[in-house]
């Protein structure tokens, strides 16, 4: 049923702006760096064929269709320039989204040719696709690992955005369980100076944090080690930021078992994760949920499921928070729960809403 006022989408206009073509035109750009050869000033595709081992012809021919995108402008002479919006694709970026298109666009991509495999069973056609879960194949692929590392890293400002203004309160001890490379837990300990962190990941990850950590490195301490075999205790707050939407139910409440296991009775667990509202044409998070489900078989969750999903593994939900206005969590919303035993006593501790900035 459509909105009153509002047009019908067009089915053609829908697939011809978003199908498999204008994803695989940006990987060419993003694979060959061509945003990194482009400025200003009007350059030959003879001479960016050569820069990038390309065949002129058919990289002329994916250059025009990066120019009808918006990404390029064309020249006289077979040259182009770069335009604002490919700007992005650049390796230095600050806000920029090569690594995403690489990841999305590469292996990845495989996985959505086999979709039905995940229809038809509910399991990743990313497994079915390539022989491995998407994990194996980054611990088999180091290269692949560094691209989902920079760009997940990319999504860590609208995780820290999200919970910039979060009243910790009294806490002494903060554990970011899943925290990759530290710069949302060192964000958080910038912030509160009298603070201790302890980031948790697995030893590859947690060992190339130093750098991001360095300017509370004195105030963390470091654990190598898997979610799902045992999560460090004595925190006050754990935090799992953009983790539990990669897994099923079964293997996110293992990881939430864990997490209830180390926290002291009068701990809080914040999530920072997208909240589904597919009633409100929430088409971001809804495309998400699908990529989560071919490639990883996890999936984004509603209010309610994350609810249930709480509640199944000791906890219960007490807020939950987000501003779909403010463009800089992009969808990251906070969920704060404690564990079920306290949830109904009066003086259990849990922090007030973030005021606006």
């Amino acid at each position: 049923m459509s909105t009153a006022g509002q047009e019908e989408p067009d089915l053609r206009s829908i697939y011809h702006a978003s199908g498999p073509w204008t994803g695989q035109t940006l990987y060419v750009a993003a694979h060959l760096g061509l945003a990194d050869l482009l400025d200003d000033d009007p350059r030959g595709i003879g001479d960016i064929a050569k820069a990038t081992a390309s065949d002129e012809d058919a990289l002329y021919r994916f250059c025009r269709a990066l120019t009808a995108l918006g990404m390029l402008a064309e020249h006289p002479g077979r040259s182009f320039t770069l335009r604002q919006a490919g700007r992005a694709l650049r390796r230095d970026a600050a806000d920029g989204f090569r690594d995403g298109v690489l990841l999305q666009s590469g292996a990845v991509f495989r996985a959505w040719a086999d979709v039905l495999h995940t229809v038809r069973t509910g399991r990743p056609a990313f497994d079915h696709a390539l022989g491995m879960d998407y994990f194996e194949f980054l611990a088999a692929n180091p290269e692949e690992a560094r691209v989902f590392n920079r760009a997940m890293g990319a999504t860590m400002p609208a995780a820290i955005a999200a919970l910039e203004h979060y009243a910790f309160g009294t806490c002494a001890t903060v554990v970011d369980v899943g925290g990759g490379d530290g710069r949302l837990l060192a964000s958080v300990l910038s912030r509160h100076p009298g603070m201790h962190g302890v980031l948790q990941d697995l030893p590859g990850t947690v060992s190339q944090a130093g750098e991001n950590l360095s300017g509370v490195a004195d105030r963390c301490t470091l654990v190598g080690e898997s979610f799902f075999d045992a999560v460090a205790t004595g925190g006050d707050v754990y935090i799992l930021s953009r983790v539990l939407h990669d897994w099923d139910d079964d293997n996110a409440g293992r990881i939430l078992r864990r997490v209830r296991e180390a926290m002291p009775a009068h701990g809080r667990l914040i999530l920072v994760e997208s909240v589904l509202r597919p009633a409100d044409g929430d088409l971001r998070s809804v495309l998400g949920d699908l990529l989560m489900l071919v490639v990883l078989g996890g999936r984004e969750r509603t209010e309610s499921e994350w609810a249930e999903l709480l509640e199944s593994a000791g906890f219960t939900m007490r807020q939950v928070w987000d501003d779909p206005g403010l463009a800089t969590t992009r969808g990251h919303s906070v969920i704060e729960a404690v564990a079920r035993a306290e949830a109904d006593r009066p003086d259990t501790a849990h922090s007030s809403p973030p005021k606006a900035a």
